[in-house]
């Protein structure tokens, strides 16, 4: 029985020739990935979600320039990297520690009120780092890439993703090894 799921290729070519459902299953195929990206590079949802807005409108805008010899989510998760800078840029960072969802049900509510306090604590340690830094750290542990991935999608040097990531973890490190101790 044959699939009747398009591939990224597939929908690709597609909407190069104008078909708009098919560049709207792509979007909705990323949508998540690219909002938890950009949430985890500005931590504030309602930034995020205009970042990823204009991700994609960026994406619309360039996809011609898409080079199927690579990953479509690499190439889109640059997009969304370079989509939440902008808004950083323009946006203060704040961060609203109610917004992060972390509960585990079964804990007792002082396990849950502690989880949540680590959680805080991470998130505004890595939104302290600087961009660089931010962005390569968080395709690395929240995305998941490789570090060829992560070269490829930011468009620097292998080395320069091992030295930025290798900074932003000593820096998480130091940031986080007394402030967790205290809880």
């Amino acid at each position: 029985m044959p699939s009747t799921i398009a591939t990224d290729h597939e929908l690709i070519a597609q909407a190069r020739q104008g078909d708009r459902q098919a560049y709207g299953d792509l979007v909705c195929r990323y949508r998540d990935g690219v909002v938890n990206l950009v949430y985890r590079m500005c931590g504030d949802p309602q930034l995020a979600e205009e970042a990823a807005q204009e991700a994609f409108i960026r994406v619309w805008q360039h996809l011609d320039s898409y080079k199927p010899q690579y990953p479509f989510r690499n190439w889109v998760s640059r997009i969304a990297v370079n989509a939440a800078l902008d808004a950083l840029r323009r946006t203060p960072a704040t961060v609203n520690v109610e917004d992060i969802p972390l509960e585990a049900p079964d804990e007792d509510p002082e396990a849950q009120t502690e989880t949540r306090q680590r959680a805080a604590l991470v998130q505004k340690a890595v939104l302290a780092l600087p961009t660089a830094s931010r962005a390569v750290l968080v395709l690395r542990e929240y995305e998941g890439l490789s570090y060829h991935e992560i070269a490829e999608a930011l468009s620097i040097p292998l080395g320069t993703v091992m030295s930025r990531l290798n900074y932003a973890r000593g820096q998480l490190r130091q940031t986080l090894a007394a402030q967790l101790e205290a809880l």
